[in-house]
């Protein structure tokens, strides 16, 4: 005879949502096929850990960590009212940011008493977006092969359509110059194979936090550029640090050690004056105002 608790183990297996389930001292108990899916964490990686190992590591869209005070997990525990919702980042496997809808409830057993927390979660980074924009450009030879990002050839043409449709329509738009710090040292220390990996994971967090509408490719090497539309120089600036945070934050694991890099970007929007030489030029000189700064901060002029 099936037990009920198999029965419901293989309902929840269907669900779309990531589900797990922690007792009192936030040990994960339960974790279902989608948050295998959604996180890249099997669930006999991360069953009998704390989701704080090196696991989810949950951060906001102000780049606070939420593994400690601000844990929404323990917050579902303490919290009388019956579920918490909220958008938050968490670390995928491979290493980038995934941005996904959480509700959190705490969980009881038959006299009422509080038994753990279950949090059930959706991937918001744009999937069905972002697949059926790698296969064209795999049809048109414009994807880098290593990060999936557009490559150059194709930012240069979307470079041309945003300033044409700047002059036209007005349609402002603005651009990130992004560099990895000091890559060069890093592939020396670690090696070209941690590098790719690196540069894959750097690749997975602009995509996985981009809007429908933006667009984020390998200029070459360890430079990339993010076309960013219908955006003010305010927004530029807060989406621009929310990079820097996500980047900072997101890690790989290589030889049983943490392996993470920062970026420095420089920021700037289109103006009347601008051709897309001058627009490309000044990007560039933003980003090495930022080098120089000290490295791993965002420069916008």
């Amino acid at each position: 005879m099936i037990s009920s608790s198999s029965c419901y183990e293989k309902i929840l297996d269907y669900i779309q949502d990531g589900l797990y389930l922690v007792n009192t001292n936030n040990v994960i108990t339960y974790w279902n096929k989608a948050a295998e899916k959604i996180t890249g964490f099997t669930s006999e990686e991360v069953v009998g850990s704390s989701c704080s190992d090196n696991i989810l590591v949950h951060q906001d869209w102000e780049g606070n960590s939420l593994c400690a005070d601000l844990c929404p997990i323990a917050l579902a525990i303490k919290d009388e009212s019956p579920v918490i919702s909220d958008e938050v980042f968490l670390h995928h496997k491979n290493g980038h940011r995934v941005p996904i809808s959480v509700r959190k409830t705490h969980t009881t057993d038959s006299k009422g008493r509080i038994t753990g927390a279950a949090k059930l979660f959706s991937d918001m980074s744009n999937h069905a977006t972002q697949i059926a924009r790698i296969k064209y450009l795999e049809r048109l030879s414009l994807l880098d092969s290593l990060t999936n990002l557009a490559n150059k050839t194709y930012i240069e043409r979307k470079l041309l359509g945003s300033f044409d449709a700047f002059k036209r329509y007005k349609t402002m738009f603005g651009i990130f110059f992004i560099d990895i710090d000091s890559f060069r040292d890093f592939n020396s220390n670690h090696g070209h194979l941690v590098g790719d990996e690196v540069l894959r994971f750097v690749a997975n967090t602009f995509t996985a936090s981009a809007r429908p509408f933006d667009l984020y490719g390998r200029w070459g090497g360890d430079e990339f550029i993010g076309i960013i539309h219908d955006i003010s120089g305010n927004d530029l600036w807060m989406l621009g640090n929310r990079l820097l945070s996500l980047v900072e934050s997101s890690f790989t694991i290589h030889d049983g050690r943490k392996v993470n890099v920062t970026v420095s970007i420089g920021a700037t929007l289109i103006n009347e004056t601008d051709s897309i030489k001058s627009l490309l030029e000044r990007a560039d000189k933003l980003l090495f105002d930022s080098k120089t700064a000290g490295r791993n901060c965002l420069t916008i002029g």
